[in-house]
């Protein structure tokens, strides 16, 4: 939990988070090497004291991985995305297979998301099935802008696609998280326009559509669209770290999104390994709405919104018990303390 100055804790539930490999010896063509050279272009946002070198970035494995989120950051669990890029990397990016080996190490930390790619077809729908029955997966992350063969993207209106949805919402999958803004080089910035986030939510009013980066640079679309389906979210990833080299950007981001959508449907997300938890809570947790943004928007940003937007709201869509987690996180912390003053006791 990150604890606020007062005392106040607050559980943190990280809905975006990367295990990727993009190795030099992971990367298939120039393309993969355009891909991550475009996130480590996104990781320059970052204070220069969490800036990595481009090697450790490329991949930085999975001891890190925790360290960065739990030890000395602030997350409590996190829900890892499936990106597989494979027309990028040999074994894929950020692949199913490696993510649940976090989830098996980890159980009590991190949700595994699957993806489908509707272009596969039935063999496609096959081997989805076969995920959500073995990973037992709630949720998936879709990337419309990824290129396959000839195409350099899809649609959630996609005829194939609307058959995947109903086979995920039939076989218990309630979160559909759609990567839908931000371009990366070298794929199409319109391959993931927001506008066909419309569409499903209102045909699936059961599944909830977590939309990554908050439709940016397309907040105006995204609003409009989520503050009149009650299933669309916003995730803060890409759009929370501007709160550092341009906070009040960030502030009209936020203000927006609590005027439209309001403090119950935004989620934050850290999107690491571009970004560290750790310097991200701390300057969102102590981050206050310029007076004019709230006065001219009619919004309050309060402690209560905080401890929505960092984990209730994502534990809510994930059914995850926070008092539960809350009592078995905080014991691990005090040991994790008490181990590491031993420690320097004994040096």
């Amino acid at each position: 939990m990150y604890k606020m100055p007062n005392g106040e804790e607050l559980f943190v539930l990280d809905g975006h988070i990367h295990n990727w490999d993009a190795s030099v010896e992971n990367q298939k063509n120039v393309h993969g090497r355009q891909f991550i050279d475009c996130f480590y272009g996104y990781h320059q946002m970052s204070p220069d004291e969490y800036l990595w070198p481009r090697e450790k970035f490329y991949h930085y494995g999975e001891k890190a991985l925790y360290d960065d989120l739990f030890v000395s950051g602030h997350d409590d669990m996190a829900v890892v995305q499936t990106t597989n890029l494979k027309e990028f990397y040999k074994t894929g990016f950020n692949t199913i297979e490696r993510n649940y080996e976090l989830q098996k190490a980890h159980p009590e930390r991190f949700i595994t998301n699957g993806s489908f790619d509707p272009r596969d077809g039935e063999a496609g729908l096959e081997t989805l099935a076969a995920e959500i029955e073995k990973y037992k997966l709630k949720g998936v992350k879709l990337y419309t802008g990824e290129w396959k063969g000839d195409s350099k993207g899809w649609k959630l209106t996609d005829p194939w696609c609307i058959r995947y949805l109903e086979l995920a919402r039939s076989m218990g999958v309630r979160n559909i998280h759609v990567h839908k803004g931000p371009t990366i080089l070298p794929l199409n910035r319109d391959a993931f326009d927001v506008a066909d986030v419309d569409d499903v939510a209102t045909t699936f009013q059961d599944l909830n559509f977590i939309v990554e980066h908050c439709g940016l640079p397309r907040l105006d679309d995204f609003c409009w669209i989520a503050t009149q389906e009650t299933n669309v979210y916003a995730g803060l990833a890409v759009a929370l770290p501007f709160i550092h080299k341009r906070p009040e950007y960030f502030a009209h981001i936020l203000g927006e999104l609590l005027f439209w959508i309001g403090e119950d449907k935004i989620c934050y997300g850290s999107d690491y390994g571009i970004w560290s938890p750790k310097w991200l809570v701390e300057k969102f947790a102590a981050f206050e709405l310029p007076e004019a943004v709230a006065r001219e928007k009619g919004v309050n940003f309060t402690l209560e919104s905080k401890r929505k937007i960092l984990g209730l709201n994502m534990a809510r869509l994930y059914d995850v018990d926070v008092e539960a987690k809350k009592a078995v996180f905080r014991d691990s912390r005090e040991f994790h303390a008490a181990d590491a003053s031993a420690s320097m006791a004994a040096e």
